[in-house]
């Protein structure tokens, strides 16, 4: 996640109150000397990066994928959740720690968690025009939007959501967009298949095999429906955008084809390569 840092307030009443699983806090309990190791270096050293921290933990973190052992990592990664120390830069791909105080304004306002709450699933709900009152708890931003906005039903689509009446009878301006598959209009891939008949995997980390629509597909947005997936690699030995598959989830007429055409072009000189091979 990138958040504007006018918005911290929004999310330091969740910090105060993490990490929210036991299993975590009890790690954190059992290495509260080393979280206090990296508070002292950042304190005495300045911003670092996770190589330069020592590890000196007592109980290794435990798990059974790419986390397992990275024990500076995870311990960072926890203070950073805990409003403890944030990231005050990047070297290259690497992140840069610090104390938060240093990064942080010192005049943010506190407000309470109950209304920092409201004011996320209000935003929320502003960003995406419709969406359910509930959803399966997921990482970091949820997908539901509590009592926000007001009640609705989508026809032909079972249960009620919470739709944001400052959105209903506007005018709507279509256009074509190649989207991320991390985009917020697609993140929740329930909400996505209810609302627009798309169904959508991220299948990088499946074997080639096993793939439906590529390593890192990318959705396509045409007006006021998802359309398909582009298949696509930057090839930046030879300057090329290779697409190597567009999936249609509904038949391409002439002008869908020409928009996506043109956002192939636009992609590949926002790549800075030149030329795409189709």
């Amino acid at each position: 996640m990138v958040r504007p840092m006018g918005d911290l307030k929004l999310f330091l009443p969740e910090m105060a109150a993490a990490p929210s699983y036991e299993r975590s806090r009890e790690w954190l309990r059992l290495n509260d000397r080393f979280r206090r190791d990296i508070l002292d270096r950042l304190g005495t050293s300045g911003p670092l990066q996770s190589r330069d921290i020592p590890d000196t933990s007592v109980s290794p973190w435990p798990s059974s994928g790419w986390t397992n052992n990275r024990n500076v990592t995870q311990m960072l990664e926890f203070l950073m959740m805990r409003g403890e120390i944030a990231i005050a830069g990047r070297r290259g791909l690497q992140r840069v720690w610090d104390l938060a105080e240093r990064v942080y304004p010192a005049d943010t306002p506190v407000i309470s968690a109950d209304e920092a709450h409201r004011t996320r699933n209000e935003r929320r709900l502003q960003a995406l025009g419709i969406a359910r009152e509930k959803r399966t708890a997921v990482p970091l931003e949820p997908w539901g939007v509590g009592d926000a906005g007001e009640p609705a039903t989508v026809a032909g689509v079972p249960g009620e959501w919470r739709v944001d009446p400052a959105a209903l009878g506007k005018p709507f301006e279509g256009r074509t967009a190649l989207l991320s598959p991390f985009d917020r209009l697609i993140h929740d891939r329930d909400r996505a298949l209810e609302l627009f008949d798309f169904e959508y995997v991220l299948e990088m980390y499946k074997p080639a095999a096993k793939r439906r629509w590529g390593f890192f597909a990318l959705p396509v947005l045409h007006h006021d429906r998802l359309v398909g997936k582009v298949d696509a690699t930057a090839d930046h030995k030879t300057s090329t955008l290779r697409v190597h598959a567009i999936h249609q989830d509904v038949r391409f007429t002439r002008a869908i084809t020409t928009a996506v055409d043109a956002e192939l072009e636009a992609l590949a000189s926002w790549l800075a390569l030149e030329s795409v091979d189709s």
